[in-house]
């Protein structure tokens, strides 16, 4: 019988997230506490034995800036918007030399950690945080793109990337099949709800903000009846696990007692249930936002015990249909 299950995944991606966005100048800080949150998130893991995803962006599995260059594709995105073309920041001279003078754009002692704890799968986000949505790139460059991913991720960790999570969540359903040829085996995709609709792209961050308070839809956990593309599995997100800021705190509870109420729902119903965040979400407030993960994984450990509920990855998501079949 299927008991679903519990399901983690991060975009990790340091700088590279949002360079365009983020003045590294002002957010060395920010960056630095997510570094050191890292290792403390895997042993929250270790003790409540969590499986997870950590999707991880290319650029930072580099030991320096020569093998950086040594891996990226010849074919890189042409987007008609320049800023989102972060191989500018390698010719600029943004990007230092290696992880030791610039822990912000090179990681690979972090995933290292990552790898090593138990439980846990390096997945893919991407070689360049690639955007499969914006105008001017294409599908031969995404495949490029995926290609030099595994080939550093296999050259300095003997990792192949199986799983894959897009950039801003930028789900093209016409690139599944690149990732295919590329090893992928499952793609998270957006909950298959209405304010995660292009059309609603409006008002969808307001509904999604309030939806983490107050259920405005239907229930965001799943059953086993997932959808493939060219034998990729598609693996719904459930709920972006908003972290804590200090301007949020009267309403922080009410985020815990919401993802708490759909974990358990999923408990009881053998059900499925896909957390997710970016590490440096963190950033700001590491010590709360720890504290209030931690609870969340305490209850994972009360719904486990009480609903035989278990922690999956991505990949043993896929594994576990595959069984099934």
């Amino acid at each position: 019988m299927d008991r679903g299950g519990f399901i983690i995944s991060l975009d990790f991606e340091l700088h590279w997230g949002a360079p365009e966005l983020w003045d590294l100048k002002v957010k060395k800080d920010y960056f630095d506490n997510t570094r050191k949150s890292v290792p403390e998130v895997l042993s929250l893991f270790k003790k409540y034995g969590i499986h997870a995803t950590w999707a991880t962006v290319g650029f930072l599995f580099a030991n320096d800036k020569k093998q950086l260059l040594e891996f990226s594709p010849d074919q890189k995105p042409h987007y008609k918007n320049n800023n989102f073309n972060y191989y500018k920041l390698i010719d600029e001279n943004v990007v230092g030399e290696n992880e030791m003078n610039d822990p912000y754009h090179f990681a690979p002692t972090l995933i290292k950690k990552i790898a090593d704890t138990p439980n846990q799968e390096v997945g893919s986000h991407t070689f360049s945080h690639y955007y499969c949505n914006e105008p001017g790139q294409n599908v031969k460059q995404f495949s490029a793109d995926l290609k030099a991913a595994q080939q550093l991720s296999k050259a300095n960790f003997n990792i192949e990337l199986k799983s894959l999570v897009f950039p801003r969540n930028q789900f093209n359903e016409e690139y599944i099949s690149a990732a295919k040829k590329s090893g992928i085996k499952v793609v998270r995709s957006n909950p298959d709800v209405w304010f995660w609709k292009e059309k609603f792209s409006n008002i969808a961050p307001l509904a999604r903000a309030w939806d983490t308070l107050f259920p405005i839809n239907k229930t965001l956990t799943f059953n086993d009846q997932l959808s493939y593309v060219d034998n990729v599995l598609l693996l719904p997100a459930s709920r972006f696990l908003r972290a804590y800021t200090a301007k949020e705190k009267s309403v922080q509870q009410l985020k815990m007692n919401r993802i708490k109420a759909e974990m358990l729902y999923a408990a009881k119903n053998d059900r499925y249930y896909h957390l997710w965040w970016h590490p440096h979400n963190f950033g700001n407030a590491v010590k709360e936002n720890l504290y209030y993960l931690e609870e969340v994984l305490i209850y994972f450990k009360d719904l486990n015990r009480t609903y035989d509920f278990p922690s999956m990855s991505m990949i043993e998501m896929h594994d576990n249909l595959a069984g099934k079949k």
